[in-house]
């Protein structure tokens, strides 16, 4: 373990949030000689701490401070309070996601040059080129140990799986197997095989899912150049009268304030507490929050076009049983004008429990329409919408005076509308969804609303233009040379595919870039 480094010690860089970005990025640095300091606000769980119990699991793990919501999305009337379900906790929210692991397409990319001028979207392309993310997808791959890569073997096909996939090549989709997911289907990287226990979403009790919480963090840690401070929540970022980042004020564990001074300062809040970070930091330089001279920061959130689909079959499908997520549908991910939308989208198998399906199937439903699709459980057969949504301007957090978390700042507001493209996507993927299961028999088909967010994008996105973002290609704030944005929050568009194996690509580019500029005395 690591030996602490001094709160006065303005050499090292700051990492703020362990999860898919900023774990990768502790650890990037740190196997390269960096010395980091790593902030979470949660607490630390390893797999023999999880809980295979929904509600019990979610008090352990979940983010639950105080956040408020607006829009038309039907989660500001359902989950006002919970926009997001994200994970407080070493690790972040690896601890919670399923799993998949895909990459962006090509055209996904470039999407305002492939789509076009789309009224109401604030489409842009990402600074970058399809092909430069070719080796960093590979070693983010390697890393996870994402099935169907690298020669490694897909995982089995549950009951839920096989009904999802006779469904669909009824329909004749092509592009079905159980999925590119980051937990093993054999043995790999001191982590054991995927034992099929279904608790995916409660954290891993085997550890074959991939999570920073026990790969990233403790093997940057045995380098002694990484120290992991938990419970500690940073308050905000301090710069000096040359415009660099120069500390960050946390709260500890005790709640006391603390400022660790840094060199670099690396944001990876998620998409949610990033941008309140900074809109927090405002000083006189920065009137309206640090790092938001193109008034992007906290703007273009986008959250993936989602919505679920079960169905009621005549006999037991039992789709607990098994990996939460292991089935895919990609025919309907590509970019196809003349279904009345741009973008594509993917179709997920997804199992809930008992617990979460009664609040999640149509929350604040009451009577036996509920009851007896509840009754139906055993025979019950699921899957989960995933759609590139568009960035829009006015989809944005701000800072809610209004409401003030436990160490008195402001809380996030979540502003969602649905664009129209959005609607079109997701009422296509319903209609598509209940085909696949009708296709084979389903005795009741439903479409369930869109649950809290996991999927937090935008925010601080890269441009090329600065007036246009928050960030450049490397995710390095165009405002302040030492700070940079180190999560889901720089993505620019959103694409089709869950965004984990690309935040965790772009990590490991970033460490290189990093490391170089502190090299050359840059930083």
């Amino acid at each position: 373990m690591s030996a602490p480094f001094d709160l006065t010690d303005d050499s090292v860089v700051v990492v703020i949030g362990t999860g898919a970005g900023g774990g990768v990025l502790a650890n990037e640095l740190a196997q390269k000689g960096v010395s980091v300091v790593a902030l979470e606000a949660g607490g630390r769980y390893l797999p023999e701490d999880y809980i295979n119990d929904e509600w019990e699991s979610f008090g352990q793990l979940a983010w639950a401070d105080p956040r408020t919501t607006s829009g038309d999305w039907r989660v500001s009337k359902d989950f006002s309070g919970l926009p997001a379900w994200i994970v407080k906790a070493v690790g972040g929210t690896t601890t919670h996601w399923a799993g998949a692991s895909l990459r962006f397409q090509d055209h996904e990319w470039k999407a305002h040059s492939t789509y076009g001028d789309v009224e109401g979207a604030n489409l842009l392309d990402w600074p970058i080129d399809p092909r430069e993310m070719d080796d960093y997808y590979t070693r983010a791959e390697n890393k996870l140990g994402v099935t169907r890569t690298g020669g490694r073997a897909g995982l089995p096909g549950n009951n839920n799986f096989k009904v999802f996939e006779k469904g669909a090549r009824e329909l004749g989709y092509k592009a079905v197997h159980t999925g590119r997911m980051a937990i093993n289907s054999a043995d790999y990287d001191e982590r054991p095989a995927c034992q099929q226990t279904g608790f995916c979403f409660q954290g891993c009790k085997w550890g074959a899912k991939w999570s920073t919480a026990y790969t990233d963090i403790p093997r940057g840690e045995a380098t002694g150049n990484l120290e992991v401070r938990e419970r500690c929540h940073v308050l905000r970022i301090e710069h000096n009268e040359a415009g660099k980042v120069t500390g960050v004020i946390y709260a500890d564990a005790d709640g006391n304030q603390q400022e660790q001074k840094m060199r670099v300062a690396c944001v990876a809040g998620n998409s949610i507490e990033s941008p309140r970070l900074l809109l927090n930091s405002a000083s006189p330089m920065f009137p309206d929050g640090l790092a938001n001279s193109s008034g992007q920061v906290g703007r273009n959130y986008m959250r993936h076009v989602t919505g679920s689909v079960y169905a009621v079959f005549d006999q037991p499908v039992r789709m607990w049983r098994g990996t939460t997520m292991a089935g895919i549908i990609q025919d309907e991910a590509v970019h196809d004008p003349s279904r009345g939308f741009v973008g594509g989208y993917e179709l997920e198998t997804l199992a809930l429990g008992l617990p979460f399906m009664a609040a999640f199937l149509d929350p604040g439903a009451w009577g036996r329409e509920l009851t007896t699709a509840l009754d139906h459980y055993e025979n019950m057969a699921g899957m989960w919408i995933v759609g590139e949504d568009m960035p829009q301007e006015t989809n944005r957090i701000t800072l809610n005076t209004d409401v003030t978390d436990q160490h008195g700042l402001p809380v996030a507001n979540v502003h969602f509308d649905d664009h129209p493209n959005d609607v079109a996507m997701r009422d296509h993927a319903y209609s598509q969804g209940k085909a696949v299961y009708e296709a084979v028999g389903a005795t009741r088909v439903f479409p369930t609303p869109p649950y809290p967010s996991t999927h937090n994008l935008g925010t601080n996105r890269m441009s090329s233009n600065p007036r246009d973002g928050v960030v450049n290609t490397y995710g390095q704030s165009h405002d302040l040379g030492n700070l940079f944005i180190s999560d889901g929050s720089q993505f620019t568009t959103g694409a089709a595919e869950n965004p984990t194996l690309t935040i965790v690509a772009l990590a490991i580019r970033q460490a290189e870039y990093i490391a170089a500029e502190l090299g050359r005395q840059n930083l």
